[in-house]
């Protein structure tokens, strides 16, 4: 299988090439427009196909003639995830994007219009949904109930709060709740049914930035709240769930405690877990490179992740009007 890595920035190279590269059975071809970059990379990892131009992958041809390429992986700037997109969904192939798919609802409604279209699958790069830890004990929260089985139901979840801070990062609305808060608010979008009227909002500035983020709704007896906090003192990420009578706090990947019967329990991801593993990249990744093979993934992410998107975009109308 021949993937294309397009965009070679910090999140390339520290989260996916160590995990791309050291998986069996898959071809890299790097493109970035950064030529000494690219040169420097394509050597570390030895990789015998690069360009600079990603429209050139269309065409690409290995060295020992096989075909051109069988996927791509987009890490370059938000800006332009659209435009790179559409362009290889148009030519019928699958696509990977790191989050977000883009900042602007529209964008991505017509990405997956074309996804459609062509039957070709959008993957979002959401790596807190592969978290080993967290689905241990947390089983089916983040897959929801159409992958759970009916013959073993799972205890009611009463609420799951998912808080991700930062230390002296205030931003503009659109980055702040499209590049970052959107973590934390996919993590808790788990069964899609949520509309903009079921959201409470409240926020801090500093200055003219927005500096903290909190959304909270109910469905049913469930209680959803994500929260970010750009002015922290320390960078941090905690998540909290409650069942009945059973309560969990994660404060790491690796990490956290359990309460149950009126006992507490320390509980820990298992030694020698890799740090990229710990961090739901390896995960993520091999289930892309399943819905490659199938050519297709399932309904349910295509939902969450389109809702997700509508769910920021209206995130950002609304605190902008409430600026005002």
């Amino acid at each position: 299988m021949k993937i294309a890595v397009i965009g070679l920035g910090d999140i390339a190279v520290k989260a996916y090439l160590p995990v791309l590269t050291q998986r069996d059975g898959i071809e890299l071809v790097f493109c970035t427009r950064n030529e000494q970059r690219l040169k420097q990379l394509a050597n570390t990892y030895r990789i015998t196909e690069f360009c600079t131009d990603y429209k050139m992958l269309i065409s690409h041809q290995s060295t020992n003639g096989k075909r051109g390429i069988d996927a791509v992986m987009i890490h370059s700037a938000t800006s332009s995830h659209y435009e790179i997109a559409q362009f290889f969904l148009s030519h019928g192939i699958p696509v990977f994007v790191d989050k977000p798919l883009s900042d602007s609802y529209q964008e991505c409604e017509a990405l997956y219009e074309i996804a459609e279209q062509q039957k070709q699958p959008l993957f979002m790069g959401f790596n807190r949904r592969y978290i080993p830890f967290y689905n241990t004990y947390l089983d089916g929260v983040q897959r929801h109930d159409s992958e759970q089985s009916s013959s073993s139901p799972k205890p009611s979840l009463m609420s799951l709060r998912w808080e991700k801070n930062r230390h002296n990062l205030p931003g503009d609305i659109r980055t702040f709740v499209f590049d970052d808060f959107i973590h934390p608010l996919d993590s808790i979008n788990v069964a899609t049914n949520v509309t903009e009227n079921d959201l409470h909002l409240v926020t801090q500035f500093d200055a003219n930035q927005l500096a903290r983020l909190d959304v909270q709704w109910q469905k049913d007896q469930t209680i959803f709240h994500a929260s970010m906090n750009r002015t922290f003192g320390v960078t941090k990420e905690k998540v909290s769930v409650n069942y009945r009578n059973t309560s969990y706090e994660f404060d790491s990947f690796v990490s956290g405690t359990k309460w149950e019967g009126g006992n507490e329990q320390r509980i820990y991801l298992p030694d020698w877990t890799p740090m990229l593993t710990s961090k739901g990249f390896t995960g993520m990744i091999e289930h892309w490179i399943s819905v490659i093979e199938q050519g297709q993934q399932d309904s349910y992410l295509i939902d969450r992740n389109l809702k997700t998107h509508y769910l920021c975009d209206h995130i950002c109308q609304k605190i902008e009007t409430m600026k005002q």
